[in-house]
């Protein structure tokens, strides 16, 4: 199992393909196990490697706190270990939030970036935020993990037709630690890198799905900010874009990576 050492951490990785790396960064309470209709086709011509984040999957789960500077400091602690100098980065969710941390700190490390229904900002602004986010984590403090991926599955996956796709969220979500997961989950909370969007000069792809959680206006506001960008809206698809729409989705990532100097 390749997994990575360091101070208060062991990072477990999966490694694909040869090329120009592509470090996959997952969401909040996911793993490795995001990218089942990724890794492969990306490794026809990337070097592909997706991590899990501290607190998720086969890492380990140090205790909190945890924040988005320290997720992302992870991050180049395991490129520098695979003699990594710089790599496409993409993330989705809580790992869209890492890449953006990544591209204003690492500037350096960060050859292009694709973010995925994910926002520079998770700032609590009024009674509908603090209500969301009490709600989210009621839910894990008094009803356990599988209640979350009960809740999260129909909206993630709301088809008749993706029946096994809500089943097997729920099965991975009853996985979580419970304690990892509301650490991960207060490490956003009120993390901001909005005012810096300007200095990030490698190319961008936003990509927004037509139903995700985060309203679409939002998106092509702070997309007006970042020098080098692209958004592309994937329509029929809600917060899990790289498996409800995998082919757009592979598409659109391959076809923006091509076009990377």
């Amino acid at each position: 199992m390749p997994t990575i050492r360091m101070k208060d951490v062991t990072l477990y990785y999966v490694e694909m393909g040869q090329g120009e790396p592509l470090l996959l960064l997952h969401g909040l309470g996911s793993s490795t196990e995001d990218w089942p209709m990724q890794m492969e086709v990306f490794a026809q011509q990337y070097r592909v490697i997706a991590v899990d984040m501290r607190g998720h999957g086969r890492s380990t789960k140090p205790p909190g706190p945890y924040s988005i500077p320290m997720f992302a400091a992870d991050m180049v602690a395991l490129l520098q270990v695979l003699q990594i100098p710089s790599a496409h980065i993409l993330g989705i969710s809580l790992g869209g939030m890492i890449a953006f941390q990544l591209a204003v700190s690492y500037p350096q490390m960060v050859k292009s970036l694709i973010i995925v229904n994910s926002v520079p900002a998770m700032v609590v602004r009024g009674f509908g935020d603090r209500w969301q986010l009490w709600q989210r984590l009621a839910i894990v403090e008094l009803m356990g993990m599988r209640r979350m991926g009960e809740y999260l599955a129909p909206r993630l996956f709301p088809k008749s037709e993706q029946a096994e796709m809500r089943q097997e969220i729920i099965e991975r979500w009853a996985k979580n630690d419970k304690t990892a997961y509301l650490a991960a989950t207060r490490s956003f909370v009120g993390w901001d890198v909005t005012d810096h969007l300007a200095g990030i000069n490698c190319p961008t792809l936003v990509i927004s799905a037509e139903e995700d959680y985060w309203p679409l206006a939002e998106k092509e506001a702070y997309t007006a900010l970042i020098p080098k960008v692209r958004l592309l809206v994937v329509e029929d698809s809600r917060h899990a874009t790289p498996i409800d729409q995998p082919e757009v989705f592979n598409t659109a990532v391959l076809d923006f990576l091509s076009s990377v100097p």
